[in-house]
């Protein structure tokens, strides 16, 4: 038998052990008598959570149960939105040889004898 908490007006919560089946029927108060009524009490951590992170958490279960479900079409648009974004926010902004310093990042990495090394490129190349 599971422990449900309840609340009397007068004592507060308590807590009993009620059979599943009778988990929305009323207890009574063990120091009045007085008939309570279930609640559900939160841990603290979510009644103090931010909402945004609530709410995607909310989202995340309710799509645990009933996932959202696109067309092709829409799969596609939001992937070329992402795109879109992606270049739009990593473009050299001033034109090749500007001298920023910002620069494309390459491929190129160096090994611990100073020797240049290419990781996914062709390892078979002599660089100059």
């Amino acid at each position: 038998m599971p422990l449900y908490d309840y609340k009397c007006p007068q004592h507060g919560v308590f807590q009993e052990l009620a059979p599943m089946a009778e988990h929305d029927q009323p207890k009574p108060c063990p120091q009045c008598a007085t008939q309570s009524a279930r609640v559900i009490v939160l841990p603290p951590e979510i009644a103090q959570m931010i909402k945004e992170k609530r709410e995607a958490m909310e989202r995340n279960e309710k799509a645990k149960e009933a996932p959202d479900f696109m067309t092709s079409a829409q799969y596609h648009e939001r992937e070329k939105e992402k795109q879109e974004k992606y270049l739009f926010d990593n473009r050299h902004k001033h034109g090749n040889g500007c001298g920023c310093g910002q620069k494309r990042r390459s491929n190129l990495m160096y090994t611990a004898e100073g020797n240049k090394m290419f990781p996914g490129m062709r390892p078979w190349m002599i660089s100059h």
